[in-house]
Formats: C-alpha cells, structure tokens, sequence
C-alpha cells in the first residue's frame, strides 16, 4: 500500500525531528565541556600552574579589574602573575552556571569565588569562545563582589 500525502509528511517530520535531536544533545554537551574547562582553568590556582592558567588565555583576552582591564594575553599574564606567587592560591573560584550559544561557537560562565576559609567574596564571569581547533579560550573574565540576597 502507497503512503498518503499526510503519511509522507509525518514520516518527513520524524525524520527531521530525529536529526535535530542530536543537536540539542550537542549543546547540553557544549556546556558540559565549558563547564570542565572552567573547572580545568580554576585548577590551575588550585595546583600554582601559571603556565597551565596562560594556555587557557586568548590572545586578544580582556580581564576587567577594578582600575582598568588588561588587555591581551601578555597583560593578562603580567596582572595575574601575582596570584601564583606563594604557596597557597589567594582564592578559588568553581562553575556555577553555564550558557553556550547554540551555534556552539561562545560560552558565558559564571560562579562563586570563595576565599582560602572557604567563604565566598565574589562572583566571576568569563566568556569562552571556541577556537579553530576546537579549544575553548577565555577571551571576557570580571569578577564582581558578592553580595548575599536580602530575605524578605
């Protein structure tokens, strides 16, 4: 028996359906992966790998700051060379949120920063984009001060 119009149809629909499926399944992969990068980046504090943080740095990065941003990965290096002086990080920071677009091409992610007693100070977001080979950089980070929501 021949497939009606309406049957070629519903079948074409389950076709498409199926093949955009994977797709969604691709960006809650994406974020999964921004999600460990961003973990891997904050790790590098954690172990006092400087050359570890830079590999995670755009070339053309910008990290805001309370004075003015640095520009560059040179300059992001030479403002943050400071925090992987010693023996113990300054500070930590983990994921707490991630959006990537859907052309999985950028990633935002944002998260608590806490200091060495564990208590939390900031806020941080970075933006992440995916590079020609398949690298996710950091070219956007700011971190801001936490402040605790107000009970009503």
């Amino acid at each position: 028996m021949k497939p009606s119009i309406s049957q070629a149809l519903a079948l074409a629909l389950v076709a498409l359906l199926a093949a955009w499926t994977p797709a969604c399944r691709a960006d809650s992969s994406a974020a999964e992966a921004v999600t460990a990068v961003e973990q891997a980046f904050a790790d590098t504090m954690a172990q006092r790998d400087f050359a570890a943080f830079q590999s995670f740095v755009a070339d053309e990065a910008v990290f805001f700051s309370d004075a003015d941003a640095a520009r560059g990965k040179a300059a992001v290096a030479g403002r943050w060379a400071a925090y992987f002086q010693g023996e113990s990080p300054p500070f930590s920071w983990a994921p707490g949120r991630v959006e990537v677009l859907e052309s999985g091409s950028l990633a935002l992610s944002t998260g608590p920063v806490f200091l060495p007693d564990g208590h939390r100070f900031g806020t941080f977001t970075s933006v992440w984009r995916r590079e020609a080979d398949g690298q996710w950089k950091i070219i956007f980070d700011k971190g801001d001060r936490y402040c605790p929501p107000v009970e009503q």
